[in-house]
């Protein structure tokens, strides 16, 4: 995938932390904090963060609109993880009014588990991985459900962590903190399956 280019929204979160990580893969990595930083890009990256600024934040740069229609022309694969995954959800039962890009079919519950030293780690079966996954959940949120069309990859305690919806990938756990690249690796695959799609 020597051509894939992913984006990282670096305007609030630990964005740096999934940069490293693409870079380590061979991947081109960009910090997207303009719509002009989108241009080019097969992939994009939410990361976690807070989710109220980010979604504040992305709209006052015009990046919602921007990210939003990219997406939905089929010409950009999005990967929200955590705050990333409130972000472009489209159902936020307990903030209705919060910013948010809201393209992909699955309810969230913000800070599902508690509170910062509720923060945990867990063993996860993922779906079309060959071996468990070391995820580690702080502040996370909780996919509730989700609707047609979405596929369910992994779960911890019969609650959806990790789903995706098309070039849609949401997971409310922090794969940048771990040394393994695997699901990292699922959403360059992802972004690289644009590039063989003619858009326009």
């Amino acid at each position: 995938m020597r051509d894939v280019k992913i984006g990282v929204l670096a305007i609030q979160g630990d964005f740096r932390e999934h940069k490293a990580m693409l870079q380590t893969l061979g991947v081109e990595a960009v910090e997207v904090r303009l719509p002009r930083h989108l241009e080019g890009l097969s992939g994009l990256i939410v990361p976690g963060g807070e989710s109220t600024t980010i979604g504040m934040l992305a709209r006052e740069y015009g990046l919602e609109s921007a990210v939003r229609q990219r997406v939905q022309e089929g010409s950009l694969a999005l990967w929200g993880t955590c705050a990333g995954a409130i972000w472009i959800a489209k159902e936020i039962p307990q903030y209705p009014d919060q910013p948010r890009l809201g393209l992909m079919d699955i309810t969230v519950q913000r800070n599902a588990y508690g509170r910062q030293v509720d923060s945990f780690e867990e063993d996860l079966e993922v779906k079309g991985l060959d071996r468990p996954f070391h995820a580690f959940f702080i502040r996370a949120p909780v996919i509730l459900s989700v609707g047609e069309g979405v596929e369910v990859l992994a779960q911890h305690d019969q609650e959806i962590v990790l789903a995706r919806q098309g070039q849609l990938l949401a997971g409310t756990f922090h794969p940048e903190l771990t040394h393994d690249p695997r699901i990292h690796q699922l959403f360059i695959a992802m972004a690289g399956a644009n590039l063989l799609v003619p858009h326009g």
